[in-house]
């Protein structure tokens, strides 16, 4: 698809992966004019108003906006995940069918595999168990997406695509420890305890778990060649095809920032899904993308610029 003459609305487009996505759409040949930020300060998506209001005269849609957070948000606030995630993807795709939106890209959560599922995780997999319980609301909101738009496909006709990417990290994430994800969670533990002089960091759960990460410009990249390139029905993951232990992530987050303390595993605190590792050979070969940054590198980046913007967090 040739971006350059599309008007595209991209929802969480000042958030954590959509400034990446917006970079790239632009590096794809889309005008900077014809691409549209969709703020929660502006349009509160829940509301049906709202979202009838942003798809006006908009060729291609990607929804990236989202409630979102950790397995401690997750737990704490599971009804707001579930409803808001529900309400704001729902009523957007509906109301871009109504306006006459040429293309609607649809980006789901990892969260939506099943709790025990083969390693590595397929597509066809996605439907053979509940989610993990401490994310099933979200994950489960956010699976219901697909099934509307795969239901809005077969009645109306009308192309909407859905991408499954596994755990997002990078420069500009959120280090909130309310609210964040296990790598920004565990860089901002170990140089907090750093500038405190500290020698032990406490880490939820024991260790054992498995994890899948994908660095945000990869995923902004992969994310943009979908858009371009794929119209299929049936959802693809976006991943690197990597698993690494959290016993093995801490420690080598702990190697790259010279840490040498001490981790206390609270086992008490839940592990989360047992394993996440995804098949990663349909997005290769339905539109090219393969993950290009390795862990260590983008954890050095992402190190080094929270270590330059610490002090404003």
């Amino acid at each position: 698809m040739d971006l350059s003459q599309k008007r595209i609305l991209v929802t969480g487009g000042a958030g954590f992966l959509g400034r990446h996505v917006v970079a790239h759409l632009q590096k794809a040949g889309a005008m900077p004019e014809q691409i549209t930020v969709v703020r929660s300060r502006d349009y509160d998506l829940r509301q049906l108003s709202a979202c009838q209001a942003v798809v006006q005269n908009q060729d291609i849609v990607i929804h990236l906006a989202a409630h979102v957070g950790g397995i401690g948000l997750n737990q704490a606030k599971p009804a707001e995940l579930f409803y808001d995630n529900l309400m704001m993807g729902a009523q957007l795709i509906d109301c871009a069918y109504r306006a006459g939106v040429e293309k609607f890209v649809c980006v789901g959560t990892i969260c939506a595999y099943p709790k025990f599922t083969p390693v590595p995780f397929k597509e066809s997999d996605l439907w053979n168990g509940y989610p993990e319980e401490t994310n099933a609301p979200y994950g489960i909101a956010k699976k219901a997406l697909l099934v509307q738009l795969q239901a809005y496909r077969q009645q109306y006709g009308f192309n909407g695509i859905y991408l499954l990417p596994v755990n997002l990290y990078g420069p500009g994430d959120n280090f909130d420890p309310l609210s964040s994800h296990v790598i920004p969670a565990l860089i901002r533990k170990v140089y907090t305890a750093q500038q405190k002089g500290e020698n032990v960091i406490p880490v939820w759960g024991d260790g054992s778990p498995s994890r899948e990460f994908l660095y945000v410009e990869d995923a902004a990249r992969g994310i943009v060649m979908a858009t371009q390139a794929y119209d299929d029905p049936d959802p693809v993951n976006l991943g690197t095809g990597e698993e690494i232990t959290i016993k093995n992530l801490v420690a080598l987050i702990c190697e790259l920032m010279g840490f040498q303390g001490e981790i206390e595993w609270q086992t008490e605190k839940p592990n989360g899904q047992p394993r996440r590792c995804l098949d990663t050979t349909k997005a290769k070969e339905a539109f090219g993308f393969c993950a290009q940054i390795s862990l260590r590198e983008g954890l050095e980046r992402t190190i080094s610029w929270y270590r330059q913007h610490a002090a404003s967090l």
